[in-house]
């Protein structure tokens, strides 16, 4: 679920289904201009306003969930997670024995073209270490607040 909002009127919410993408804007639109066919809306547009003027509205994942939704999303971050450091872990060696290959680069030393071929295979398996590294980071981060979720909902009442 995608909702849109107006710079004119932000207490306006347009909610589509689905991410956000030109179709959902369109949908928006569309219920943009019900609203105002029905007079609801107070705010005159100028002419001209199109769908890629609507705001999205972002809300922070966690906050807008309720109860069973905020602790299924909380253990899917925390699956996201799991999976992204065991995809650094196997990564991890090879990524640095690639790294300290590159060194190689950098000197005066002859090259044989089987070593520059190994090293250029090699910048395949550094890139996706590098990317998947990046996303554990961010990941672990959306993850302390899942963590604190699934803290409150397993805490005992007392």
């Amino acid at each position: 679920m995608v909702q849109y909002t107006l710079a004119q009127s932000p207490d306006v919410i347009l909610s589509v289904p689905g991410k956000d993408s030109s179709k959902a804007r369109d949908k928006a639109m569309d219920q943009l201009m019900e609203i105002m066919d029905e007079g609801k809306l107070e705010t005159n547009l100028e002419e001209g306003f199109g769908p890629q003027q609507l705001i999205e509205v972002k809300e922070d994942l966690m906050d807008n969930t309720s109860g069973e939704d905020s602790v299924t999303e909380a253990v899917q971050i925390l699956s996201n997670l799991a999976s992204l450091k065991i995809k650094v872990q196997d990564s991890r060696n090879e990524a640095l024995e690639i790294r300290q290959a590159i060194d190689v680069l950098f000197t005066d030393d002859s090259v044989t073209q089987e070593e520059v071929t190994s090293l250029k295979e090699g910048f395949k398996v550094l890139k996706s270490f590098a990317q998947n590294n990046m996303r554990y980071q961010q990941a672990k981060q959306k993850a302390q607040k899942a963590r604190e979720i699934l803290d409150k909902a397993l805490k005992s009442p007392d």
